[in-house]
């Protein structure tokens, strides 16, 4: 007998809205129908949305080390208000998580604050220990940075890891900013305190060059060795960067790679800059005349995910001089009931919002039993009522940052969230901290 039943509720299946219900038994969906009954607890969905969990497979939630900024126990709660019930977080923390001791601390961490499901990225530099990396369980590689930050990698040395990431099997996260020509515009700009000179300073080609080079070395690879790697863009900002996604893409050789854009690229732009301020510089930057091709991009599949990059930092930090400020913002909350409200204007269509966001993450990055409303698939699970539409006030919003670059935009946020068959959000965090679940990547060694 079912646990729990999602009654009077519809879900999208073969792009067609249909009403259902929806039976949960020991955290797995186990039977979806007409009429189903039980002696479990019935929530009563009123004929709201239902929609996959989604899956960020970008957050950077802080934890260890710079834990002012977010930990897990906050960054996972943000996630789960706005119907994010599995994340991946990327290895720039401190330390970086690029060795078993740094992935444990990492781990341990996560386990006892994560209310919702999670994956852990290795940190890649020529001293990462990847296989080690790789067997301890970690999702993917990366972000691997092309332009700076402590982690940042030289050409050079890219193609060897790319070579030894292909070896494992891995995907290859890559931050695609070419770092000599960012490095060559910073310097000849430094003098200018305006905020929107930093787009000045990392402008489009730096994005389109670093791809064409990733995807180069990556078809090379191919060719000569038969094993090319995966890769996984991050963030994608640009027109010219989708143009170089759509012609590799749609040629005529076959190179393994999917891309992602961010809410915040496909939402702000460099008129922005006179509204945010230095609470508007994230990398890549903010663009002119670059959102329509991201939104055509993604309408067309040549875009295959949508993802936060959810990277917070505190208001007191922000607010300093453009060259000081830390580059990220805040996301995870926010990008599920931006997108829904989006699909509520027509700029995308209901059904790519959902595969982008749930389905097609999970085939990405390996997670079988998520993204999908399936018999047999974990319940992870979002009711939203399309209807009710409401402001974005960061004063409701649940990351440690306490700010948002969506402030005063219009989304739609969940009524209730379920991981696993549990409810962790319904209108407020309803579960314990720790109940979240390490999900192990494929080269992981039992």
């Amino acid at each position: 007998m079912p646990d729990t039943i999602i009654k009077n509720t519809r879900i999208l299946m073969d792009r067609k809205l249909r009403s259902v219900d929806i039976a949960i038994t020991d955290g797995k969906i186990k039977k979806i129908g007409k009429n189903i009954s039980g002696d479990g607890r019935v929530i009563d969905a009123r004929g709201a949305l239902t929609l996959p969990g989604v899956i960020d497979a970008h957050v950077h939630f802080r934890d260890p080390g710079l834990t002012h900024k977010e930990d897990w126990y906050t960054g996972s709660c943000a996630a789960a208000a706005g119907g994010v019930t599995t994340v991946i977080d990327h290895p720039n923390t401190v330390p970086p998580t690029l060795d078993k001791k740094s992935f444990k601390l990492k781990l341990g961490s996560a386990k006892r604050k994560s209310i919702i499901d999670f994956g852990i990225n290795g940190g890649v530099t020529p001293s990462s220990d990847l296989h080690e990396l790789w067997n301890l369980g970690v999702i993917a590689f990366g972000e691997i940075f092309m332009a700076d930050g402590e982690l940042a990698v030289d050409e050079k040395d890219l193609d060897g890891l790319l070579k030894s990431i292909a070896e494992l099997g891995a995907i290859a996260c890559i931050h695609a900013e070419n770092g000599e020509l960012c490095r060559h515009f910073t310097e000849k700009l430094r003098r200018i305190r305006r905020p929107d000179v930093y787009s000045r300073a990392r402008p489009n080609i730096c994005e389109a060059i670093a791809i064409e080079q990733v995807l180069e070395m990556q078809e090379t690879r191919g060719v000569q060795e038969g094993v090319p790697v995966k890769t996984h863009i991050c963030h994608l900002s640009t027109r010219e960067g989708v143009g170089v996604i759509r012609r590799m893409k749609y040629g005529q050789k076959e190179v393994p790679f999917t891309c992602e854009v961010a809410p915040h690229h496909l939402l702000l732009q460099h008129s922005d800059w006179e509204r945010l301020g230095t609470f508007g510089k994230m990398n890549p930057p903010l663009r002119k005349r670059c959102m329509q091709h991201l939104w055509n991009g993604l309408n067309d599949s040549t875009i295959d995910i949508i993802a936060s990059d959810h990277a917070p930092h505190t208001e007191g930090e922000k607010m300093a001089d453009i060259w000081d400020a830390p580059a990220g913002v805040p996301g995870v909350e926010t990008m599920l009931p931006l997108m829904l409200h989006a699909a509520k204007q027509n700029l995308i269509p209901l059904w790519r919002v959902i595969e982008a966001m749930t389905a097609k993450p999970a085939s990405v990055f390996g997670l079988a039993e998520k993204g999908r409303i399936a018999e047999g698939c974990d319940a992870d699970l979002v009711i939203v009522d399309t209807r009710n539409i409401r402001e974005i006030e960061a004063e409701e919003l649940h990351s440690k940052a306490g700010w948002t670059p969506f402030e005063g935009k219009e989304g739609i946020f969940p009524e209730m969230v379920l991981s696993r068959g549990e409810i962790v959000y319904d209108g407020e965090i309803a579960c314990r901290k720790g109940r979240g679940k390490f999900l192990y990547g494929k080269g992981h060694d039992e």
